[in-house]
C-alpha cells in the first residue's frame, strides 16, 4: 500500500520505517526542511532509528522523504504523528488541522486515515473527521476509514520498541477499526482493539497520568525525607521488593518529554471544560514536577554555600541535557529551567551531554535557555574545574568513575552515584 506518515519526529519516522521494511511504499512529510534534508541524505536525528537502517529503504525508494505536499496523493493510509503542545495551558491541535487540510484534498474513497497524535477525548470524532469531511466532500464510516491508535513510543527504551509494545486500535465504525487493526497488525505483534476512538484517547491519557502523578509523590516524598533526614533511595529500594500492590517510581529533576509534562493537562482541560470541574490529582502533580528544576537549584544553592561559595561566579557543569537517559529527545527536559534558574542567578553554566545535539535535537531552544549553555565533554579537566557537577540525564556513555574521581561535589539526581563528594537528590 502507499503510506503516507505526517511529521518524521520520535514517533512518525520510527513509523515510516517500520512500515517501509514490512513492504509498504511509505512517504514521509515533514514541513521541517532541515528534517526532511538529514533523511534524504541517510542521516538519522532519532537515536532508535540508526542511519544503517534507514538507508537501504532509501536506496530502493520504499521509504521517501518530503516537505512537498503534493506527495501525499494518492495514498492508501495516511497516519498523523505532529506534535500536539499546550499554548497557555489549552491545546493546540493547529498541527492535528493542517495534516487534516493536508490529507483531505488527497483522500480518495476506501482509504484509511489514523490519528496517533496525542489528545483529548473526542478529538478524532469532533475534529478530525469534520476537517477531512469538509475538506474532500467525503463522509468518514462511508467513503473512507477513520481511526484513532495512540502512539506508545519510549524513546531510547533498547526492550520495548515499536514492533513488540502492544498497539492500542480503534476506529470510528466496525468496518474502520477492522481497516486500523489491519494495518497495524503487519507492524507489531500484537494489536488491542478497543471499541471507540474516545476509550482509545483516553487509554494514552491514562497511561501518561498515571506516571506523572505516581512521580510527583515519590518527587514531593524526596523533598520530605531529606528535610527530615531520610534516605528516600534506600526506602524506595526497600518497598520494590514487595512483589505485589507496589509499583517502583523513582525521583528526579523534573519531567520532560511531549508525555508527562502536556498530556495528563489535556485530560485536566477535557474535564474543565465539559464537565465544569477540575482534576486535582493532575492539577497537584503538575505543581510537583515543574517545581523540581526550582528544588534542584535550591538544593545546589545550598551545597554551594555550605562550601563557602556563592551561586553567583561559580562554574557549575550540568550533565544530561535530555529528559531521560540514553536519549537525544530534550523536548521539555527540565534541563532548561535548571539551566536558565542557574544563570539568572550569575553562575558560569556549561553541559555535557553526548546524545543531545545542538541544532538537532532542540529545535525548540534555539534562542532559549539551552542555546546560551557552552556544550563541553565530560572530561576529567571540565568536571575538576567545576565547582559542582549535577547529574540531571543519567546516560550510560558518562564515565562515572571519572565523575566521582574528580569532581569536587555532585548533586546527583538520579541516584546513579556514591561517595564522599556525592549528595543524592
Amino acid at each position: 500500500m502507499r503510506v503516507v506518515i505526517t511529521g518524521q519526529g520520535y514517533v512518525g519516522l520510527p513509523l515510516a520505517v517500520r512500515a517501509a521494511e514490512v513492504g509498504h511504499r511509505v512517504v514521509g512529510y515533514d514541513v521541517d526542511r532541515q528534517r526532511i534534508a538529514s533523511l534524504a541524505a541517510g542521516r538519522s536525528y532519532v537515536e532508535d532509528i540508526p542511519d544503517r537502517r534507514l538507508r537501504p529503504l532509501l536506496a530502493s525508494g520504499a521509504y521517501r522523504p518530503t516537505a512537498d505536499p503534493a506527495e501525499v496523493a494518492g495514498f492508501d493510509v495516511a497516519v498523523i504523528t505532529v506534535p500536539t503542545p499546550l499554548r497557555d495551558g489549552v491545546p493546540d491541535l493547529s498541527y492535528i488541522e493542517a495534516s487534516a487540510e493536508l490529507l483531505s484534498g488527497a483522500l480518495r474513497p476506501g482509504a484509511l486515515v489514523v490519528l496517533e497524535s496525542t489528545t483529548y477525548p473526542g478529538t478524532t470524532e469532533e475534529l478530525l473527521a469534520p476537517a477531512l469531511e469538509k475538506g474532500s466532500g467525503l463522509r468518514a464510516g462511508v467513503d473512507f476509514h477513520l481511526g484513532y491508535s495512540p502512539e506508545r513510543i519510549d524513546p531510547g527504551n533498547r526492550e520495548w520498541r515499536l514492533e513488540n509494545t502492544p498497539k492500542v486500535v480503534s476506529g470510528t465504525d466496525p468496518a474502520a477499526l477492522a481497516a486500523v487493526d489491519g494495518f497495524y497488525r503487519q507492524l507489531v505483534e500484537r494489536t488491542v482493539p478497543v471499541s471507540s476512538c474516545k476509550e482509545a484517547e483516553l487509554t494514552k491519557l491514562l497511561e501518561n497520568t498515571f506516571r506523572h502523578v505516581n512521580i510527583a509523590l515519590v518527587n514531593e516524598l524526596a523533598m520530605f525525607a531529606h528535610d527530615l533526614g531520610i534516605d528516600v533511595w534506600e526506602a524506595i529500594d526497600a518497598a520494590a521488593t514487595k512483589p505485589f500492590g507496589f509499583l517502583r517510581f523513582n525521583p528526579g529533576p523534573g519531567v520532560g518529554g511531549h508525555c508527562l509534562p502536556i498530556d495528563p493537562s489535556f485530560l485536566s482541560w477535557r474535564v474543565e471544560r465539559a464537565l465544569g470541574r477540575s482534576f486535582r490529582f493532575v492539577e497537584l502533580a503538575n505543581d510537583v514536577n515543574s517545581h523540581m528544576p526550582d528544588y534542584v537549584v535550591r538544593r545546589l544553592t545550598g551545597a554551594l554555600n555550605e562550601r563557602h561559595l556563592a551561586v553567583k561566579g561559580s562554574r557549575i557543569l550540568l550533565l544530561g541535557l535530555a529528559y531521560k537517559k540514553n536519549t537525544g529527545d530534550a523536548r521539555e527536559t527540565p534541563a532548561a529551567r535548571v539551566a536558565d534558574l542557574l544563570a539568572r542567578l550569575g553562575a558560569e553554566v556549561r553541559a555535557a551531554d553526548p546524545h543531545v545535539l545542538a541544532g538537532v535535537h532542540l529545535p525548540g531552544q534555539r534562542s532559549g535557555p539551552l542555546s546560551q549553555v557552552r556544550r563541553v565533554a565530560a572530561s576529567p579537566e571540565e568536571l575538576a574545574a567545576a565547582d559542582a557537577v549535577v547529574l540531571l540525564a543519567d546516560h550510560d556513555d558518562f564515565d562515572y568513575a571519572a565523575v566521582t574521581a574528580h569532581a569536587r561535589y555532585v548533586l546527583d539526581c538520579r541516584n546513579r552515584l556514591s561517595g564522599a563528594r556525592v549528595e543524592a537528590l
